[in-house]
């Protein structure tokens, strides 16, 4: 085999392992979810339900109230990716204008910040949550998934303003526009695939964020939908047909998302990409 041949083969290889690492375990839960239980605890293994079922959505929607931790979380997830991106995108402009002061130490902190492992994070958060008397509510969530969120959106952004020229501000800051009305209308329409990128991270992530989420809201109506699906399990049993139920039914609000702006979202990672 030649050097081309054989990295070609190579680049196929890694590719087959991230396809296998991204979708097996969705189509493994998708299986399952239509799977009964003799079918499922039967050997030897079954790939693909012999027998579909749709059992298990029904009783993801009768155990549990699904609908309510859906809501919960959809509820979360926009208004910590709205306020995300309205306070990165300020943070942004700032520093990709501006000129600030050590404004590579302030790059290197907000990297720093975001290394930050969340279970450190998770007392005092907590502590300030009680403190406010937010604990049990939406916003017990959306104020730390934002804080967390802030890093990944204002640097994405940061790569995007700084290549946007700055004739198109002063033009428009000629015809009357503030520099507030230049950024709005102006640069983060032009910026648009960085604002798709940030905004499709930062709620994929609130919507999948599972331990602030349980320690924060521990009433039944402000539960999301990760911490709704822990609640199928009971003492001895573990109903996998009915979590994998529920679970592809979580699958779909975040499916719908990406479907929706996926051509913006990668052209958004590819830009930023050769862009920082």
């Amino acid at each position: 085999m030649t050097a081309p041949q054989s990295s070609q083969a190579l680049r196929w290889f890694a590719a087959a392992i991230v396809l296998a690492n991204g979708f097996f375990p969705a189509l493994w839960i998708l299986a399952t979810s239509f799977k009964n239980e003799v079918e499922l605890t039967a050997k030897p293994i079954t790939w693909w339900p012999e027998n579909p079922v749709l059992t298990n959505y029904i009783a993801a929607f009768k155990d549990q109230p699904l609908p309510v931790y859906l809501m919960n979380s959809a509820i979360v997830a926009l208004l910590s990716m709205a306020l995300s991106l309205f306070v990165a995108t300020l943070a942004a402009y700032a520093i990709a204008r501006l000129r600030l002061k050590h404004r590579q130490l302030i790059l290197t902190t907000i990297i720093a910040v975001s290394m930050f492992p969340l279970v450190t994070l998770m007392v005092p958060l907590f502590e300030i949550m009680r403190g406010l008397d937010l604990l049990n509510s939406y916003w017990a969530l959306v104020f730390p998934y934002t804080v967390l969120n802030l890093p990944v959106c204002t640097l994405v952004l940061v790569s995007f303003f700084q290549e946007i020229p700055r004739d198109l501000e002063n033009a428009a800051m000629i015809d009357g526009c503030t520099r507030l009305g230049a950024l709005w209308r102006v640069v983060v329409p032009l910026a648009a695939p960085g604002v798709f990128t940030a905004g499709t991270l930062a709620f994929v992530n609130a919507w999948d964020e599972f331990l602030l989420s349980l320690s924060m809201n521990s009433a039944v109506a402000y539960r999301t939908l990760p911490v709704g699906i822990q609640m199928y399990q009971g003492e001895y049993a573990f109903p996998w047909p009915t979590i994998s139920a529920a679970l592809v039914i979580g699958l779909v609000p975040v499916v719908i998302v990406i479907l929706l702006f996926q051509e913006r979202v990668v052209s958004g990672l590819t830009a930023g990409g050769l862009k920082g």
